[in-house]
C-alpha cells in the first residue's frame, strides 16, 4: 500500500513519535496521505476504526475520503470510523452529551433563515442590513469563542453593546426552543469540554488519534476544539497549506499555524512539495505570485509535467469583449482538441460577474454549471413550504414547527413560542406535542392559544390524510396533489407574498412556489410516492448531489468554490484593481486575495487564461479599469498578452519583434536594415 505514495507521503503516513504538521502544497496529494494514514492506523498500528476520526470541513470530501479508505482496507469492516464535518463531529457529541449542557439530545438545529427570524424580533425592526448584521457579529463571537457575558464586557461602541445584549437573548431563546445554530456545533462541545472535564476525558479516550484537513481554514473555536481533544496523547497530523488561507472573512485564522508550534513543542513539520496537478509553467507563476506575501513556513511547488503553454493574459475592451472572446476561445479550443466542456472552468471574484458569461454560454448553447451561488432549495420560499411539509411528516422537527407557524404569521409571536418552548424544553418534548398539553391552555392568553390550536390541529388532519396507513378501510386515499393544493389554498401564502414582499419580487417568489409545486406533483405521480415519502425525497436531494456522473458543462464558479478542484483549462475573469484584489483591502487583505489569486491559478493543468476590461459599466456610466497589481507580480517572460489594447500591453516584446522581422526578411533574401 505504502509503495504506491512518494517518498515524502510516505514519510507523512508512517510518522507517529509526536504531533504531526503535514504542509501540503495545492495538488500535492493531501487526500492520499490522509486516507493512507487511517488505513496505516488500522491495518498496521493496532488502532480500531472507532478510535481514529477524519474531520474536514464538506460533506463531499468526506464522503470522498470514505470511500478511499474503504477501498484501502477492503477486508476491514470500518463502520464506526468517524469521517466527518467538523459540524457533524460536533453535533454527534452534542447528541451524545446534551443532557450535561440542559439540551434533550433531539435537539434541532436552525439554519440561517431560522435565526433571522429570531434576529428580526430581537431588533424589533425591518432593516435587512441590521438583521444581517446581528447574525453576522453573533457567528464571529461564537467563531471565537466569545460567550455572551464576555461580548458586553468587550463592546466598546452602542452598536456593539446593542449586539451584546441581543446575543444574550438569542441564546436564551435558543435555550428555550431547544435548539442550537450552525456554529453552537462547534461552540457548545467547546464549552462543554471546558465545564465537564469528565466529558471530555470520555471523548479523549474514545478518540485516540485524529486527522484534520484543511487545517489553515480553522477558525479559533474549531482550533480550541481539536486541542482540546488531542491534549491528552498531542496523538494527531494536521494537514494545510498557508497559502491557499482565503477564509478570514468567515472566522479562519491563518495564526492557528503559528499556534501550533506554539502550543506543541515536539510538532513535526514535513512539506509536500511536489505537485501531480499543473504544468511547470503554471506553477512558476504561482510560486512567483505567491513569494510576494509574508510567509509562515517556506515552500516551492515543483512538478515533473512538461513545461506547458505559456500563460496569456486577455485585455479585453469591455465586460461583454470579455465574455464573448472567453466562451469563443472555449469552443475552438474544444473543437480544436476534441475535448469535454467540463475540461474548462471560467473562475471570477464576485458572484455579480457571472451573469454576462450566463448570458454568453446561453446564447452559444454551451451547457454550464454555476457553483457558489444560491440552491433552489434554498431559497427563502421553498424553504417555507418544505417546512410544513416537514412538520407533516415529522411533527417532532421543532425548526419546522417554527417556521411553519410564523410563516404565514398568524398572531403568533416571540413571546408565546418562548413560553411554549420553555415548557417543551423541561418535560423534553417536542413543540407540537407541548402544545397539547393542558398546562399550555392556562400559560397562554386565550387568543394566542386558539390561534396554536388552529394550526397543530390543521397539521395533524393534514398528516393523517398523507399517511396511508391512517386512511380507513373502503376509503380513498388523497393523491399528494390535492394535499399539496389544499395547503397552499389554506395558508394563503400568495396573498402573504404579495403583502409583505414588493410585487415582481412575489411574482418571482410565487413563480419558483409554483415549479417547485409542480415539480412535487410530477414526482408523486412518476415514482407513484406519497407526500410523506416525498418530503424524505427532498431531504435526500443535497446528499445525492455529487453522487451523480457530473455533467458535460463549462464550470463557473467564485474563486472561493473552486478550492479543492482542478479542470484542465481555467479562465480567471476580472483580474482588475477593486475586484481582485477586492476593493477597500488593507494589507492583511491584500494578502488572502493574493492567495485567492494563487488558488485560482493552481487550478489548472494544463492551460491558465486571465483576463481583465479596460472599461466596465458601473451603474448606467463606463468607468475606466485597472489591471490588477497581481498581474505585474507574475514572472512577465511567462506571459503572453492579447486583446485590444495591444499598445498598453504589448503581444511581444521589441526583441522578440526584430528577431521575427530578420527571419521573415531571411526567408525573402533581404538583409535587417536596423
Amino acid at each position: 500500500m505504502l509503495s504506491k505514495l512518494n517518498p515524502v507521503q510516505r514519510e507523512a503516513v508512517t510518522y507517529l513519535d509526536g504531533p504531526l504538521l503535514v504542509l501540503a502544497g495545492a495538488g500535492s496529494g493531501k487526500t492520499r496521505v490522509i486516507t493512507h494514514k487511517i488505513a496505516h492506523l488500522i491495518q498496521d498500528c493496532g488502532y480500531a476504526p472507532r478510535e481514529i476520526a477524519a474531520i474536514t470541513f464538506t460533506n463531499k470530501a468526506a464522503n470522498e475520503m470514505r470511500a478511499r479508505v474503504s477501498g484501502l482496507l477492503k477486508n476491514i469492516n470500518t463502520k464506526d470510523l468517524v469521517i466527518s464535518t467538523f459540524h457533524s463531529l460536533g453535533m454527534r457529541i452534542l447528541r451524545a452529551e446534551a443532557k450535561l449542557l440542559g439540551y434533550k439530545p433531539q435537539f434541532s438545529i436552525l439554519d440561517s433563515s431560522d435565526t433571522w427570524k429570531i434576529c428580526s424580533e430581537l431588533i424589533a425592526s425591518g432593516d435587512k442590513q441590521g438583521i444581517r448584521d446581528l447574525q453576522t457579529q453573533i457567528s464571529k463571537w461564537k467563531s471565537a469563542f466569545v460567550l455572551p457575558e464576555q461580548a458586553i464586557d468587550l463592546a466598546d461602541n452602542k452598536e456593539q453593546k446593542i449586539h451584546a445584549r441581543s446575543y444574550v437573548r438569542y441564546q436564551e431563546t435558543l435555550r428555550a426552543y431547544q435548539s442550537v445554530d450552525f456554529d453552537d456545533l462547534i461552540y457548545l462541545p467547546v464549552m462543554l469540554f471546558q465545564q465537564h472535564p469528565e466529558a471530555l476525558l470520555r471523548w479523549q479516550l474514545r478518540l485516540r488519534y485524529l486527522l484534520v484537513d484543511e487545517y489553515q481554514d480553522t477558525n479559533d473555536c474549531q482550533y480550541q476544539m481539536i486541542k482540546l481533544l488531542a491534549n491528552l496523547r498531542s496523538a494527531f497530523t494536521v494537514v494545510g497549506d498557508d497559502d491557499q488561507a482565503i477564509y478570514a472573512w468567515r472566522g479562519a485564522s491563518i495564526e492557528n499555524l503559528h499556534n501550533l508550534q506554539r502550543d506543541h513543542e515536539k510538532l513535526r513539520v514535513i512539506k509536500l512539495e511536489q505537485n501531480y496537478r499543473s504544468s511547470q509553467r503554471i506553477l512558476k507563476v504561482a510560486n512567483h505570485l505567491i513569494n510576494h506575501n509574508t510567509k509562515v513556513f517556506e515552500k516551492k511547488l515543483w512538478s515533473d509535467h512538461s513545461i506547458g503553454d505559456p500563460i496569456r493574459i486577455y485585455v479585453a475592451r469591455d465586460d461583454a469583449n470579455e465574455a464573448e472572446s472567453v466562451v469563443m476561445k472555449i469552443i475552438a479550443h474544444k473543437f480544436d482538441h476534441r475535448g469535454k466542456y467540463s475540461d474548462y472552468a471560467i473562475l471570477y471574484r464576485s458572484n455579480h460577474l457571472s451573469r454576462v458569461f450566463e448570458e454568453q454560454l446561453r446564447s452559444e448553447q454551451v451547457p454550464y454549471t454555476v457553483s457558489g451561488g444560491t440552491s433552489f432549495f434554498e431559497r427563502a420560499e421553498i424553504k417555507d413550504i418544505t417546512s410544513y411539509l416537514r412538520l407533516i411528516a415529522n411533527s417532532d422537527d421543532d425548526p419546522a414547527f417554527i417556521r411553519a407557524i410564523t410563516t404565514p404569521k398568524r398572531g403568533i409571536g416571540n413571546v408565546t413560542l418562548e413560553k411554549l418552548g420553555s415548557y417543551a424544553g423541561g418535560r423534553h418534548l417536542s413543540l407540537f406535542e407541548a402544545a397539547f398539553e393542558t398546562r399550555m391552555a392556562h400559560d397562554l392568553p386565550p387568543r394566542q392559544h386558539e390561534e396554536l390550536m388552529l394550526f397543530c390541529n390543521f397539521i395533524n388532519r393534514l398528516q393523517e390524510r398523507a399517511n396511508p396507513e391512517k386512511i380507513a378501510p373502503g376509503q380513498a386515499g388523497h393523491s399528494c396533489g390535492e394535499l399539496l393544493d389544499e395547503l397552499l389554498r389554506a395558508i394563503n401564502y400568495e396573498a402573504w407574498l404579495f403583502d409583505t414582499q414588493e410585487p415582481r419580487q412575489a411574482e418571482t417568489k410565487w413563480e419558483s412556489v409554483q415549479s417547485f409545486i409542480g415539480w412535487l406533483k410530477r414526482k408523486s405521480e412518476q415514482d407513484d410516492k406519497t407526500l410523506i415519502e416525498l418530503v424524505q425525497t427532498i431531504a435526500l436531494i443535497n446528499m445525492l448531489d455529487g453522487k451523480d456522473e457530473q455533467p458535460d458543462a463549462v464550470s463557473l464558479s467564485t474563486l472561493h468554490a473552486a478550492k479543492g478542484l482542478e479542470f484542465q483549462h481555467v479562465f480567471i475573469v476580472g483580474a482588475e484593481e477593486e475586484i481582485l484584489p477586492f476593493r477597500d483591502s488593507d494589507e492583511n487583505g491584500i494578502e488572502e486575495e493574493r492567495r485567492l489569486m494563487y488558488v485560482g491559478i493552481t487550478r489548472a493543468e494544463k492551460s491558465l487564461q486571465i483576463s481583465y476590461c479596460t472599461r466596465r459599466r458601473r451603474a448606467k456610466e463606463w468607468a475606466v479599469c485597472e489591471p490588477s497589481r497581481f498581474l505585474d507580480e507574475m514572472p512577465a517572460s511567462e506571459l503572453v498578452y492579447a486583446g485590444d489594447h495591444v499598445d498598453a500591453a504589448p503581444v511581444v516584446t521589441q526583441g522578440e519583434g526584430m528577431d521575427k522581422l530578420a527571419r521573415l526578411k531571411a526567408m525573402l533574401g533581404k538583409p535587417v536594415v536596423e
